[in-house]
């Protein structure tokens, strides 16, 4: 089933980048577009993600945004993880 119309994205891409390490929308977005145009599936795609084991995710949830931005420093901001947090 497609997911993104705009890029041709499928739920199974979606699931792939999952079990690879995304954790949110915006991790899918930067491996495949989704989400990046008209933004009508980004609710789709949080929806497939849920709220399953996700390390970056555990460490926003402990307050370590420092961890967070060096396991992956281009994905948020600080501020971004402020917000998130």
């Amino acid at each position: 089933m497609y997911v993104c119309s705009c890029f041709g994205v499928t739920d199974k891409q979606v699931k792939e980048h999952a079990a690879a390490g995304a954790c949110t929308p915006r991790q899918i977005a930067s491996a495949t577009k989704a989400g990046t145009d008209c933004g009508s599936c980004v609710r789709t795609i949080q929806g497939i993600l849920g709220r399953g084991a996700c390390p970056r995710r555990e460490l926003l949830e402990k307050g370590n945004a420092t961890a967070v931005l060096a396991a992956d420093p281009g994905a948020v901001s600080a501020p971004e993880l402020a917000e998130a947090a």
